[in-house]
């Protein structure tokens, strides 16, 4: 792509100017796709293998990322708002400062990846594999986190009104996490760690509301003469 800059003194002046972006090996700093584009802001980069790349800080809202191979790529401190990352490989891909609000990450295999103080509010992540991710301090006020594994660092994270209905946090560590009025039906926390857990008005596994202090609120037990009210 080039551009033509304008007038100039009162006369036009013709000069191209090549608009190209790259995208580099994080590590390496190897060259690994490049297109004539202004941006990547929208555009449609499905199916792509770019292991090991450094997207850092770019503007990637609404690009199309479905399926890509992206493990261990940098996506620190970018801008992925509404960009549908559907069934992409991202182990240990690092999102730290990321925006990935509205962001589609169903199905997506995201082992050992860092979302450290991401943004993931209204996110899809159903059926996410995140198992040993790390979303320390992150953002997923109403995520759908649906039958995801979770098995992972949770830390300071705030889930409140989260979807977290059949997930499996078994062994996550929740501590200090927000679930104030979140879903919690039928998810798997076995052996979870849930020390200064906030869950005021959440939904338990078992269906019951959480009252105001973290305890499960129970129906008054009626005499046994009121048992068919």
């Amino acid at each position: 792509m080039s551009r033509t800059n304008g007038d100039v003194g009162g006369s036009t002046k013709r000069e191209t100017i090549d608009v190209m972006i790259q995208i580099k090996h994080r590590e390496s700093g190897e060259v690994l796709w490049q297109r004539d584009l202004e941006s990547l802001q929208g555009s449609r980069l499905d199916g792509v293998k770019l292991p090991g790349a450094s997207f850092h800080g770019m503007d990637l809202g609404g690009t199309d990322l479905q399926n890509a191979d992206l493990r261990g790529a940098d996506f620190s401190s970018a801008d992925l708002r509404g960009a549908n990352l559907q069934g992409a490989f991202l182990d240990h891909a690092i999102f730290t400062k990321a925006n990935l609000t509205k962001a589609n990450m169903t199905d997506v295999v995201a082992r050992h990846a860092a979302f450290l103080d991401a943004n993931l509010q209204n996110a899809n992540c159903r059926y996410a594999k995140l198992a040993d991710a790390d979303f320390t301090g992150a953002d997923l006020r109403h995520a759908d986190l649906t039958m995801a594994d979770l098995r992972c660092n949770l830390n300071d994270a705030n889930l409140s009104q989260a979807d977290l209905r059949g997930a499996d946090l078994t062994r996550a560590n929740l501590t200090g996490a927000n679930l104030s009025h979140s879903n919690l039906f039928d998810a798997k926390l076995a052996n979870a760690e849930l020390s200064r857990v906030k869950m005021d008005g959440a939904i338990g596994p078992h269906g019951q509301r959480v009252g105001q202090f973290g305890q499960a609120q129970r129906k008054p037990k009626r005499p046994w003469w009121q048992f068919w009210s």
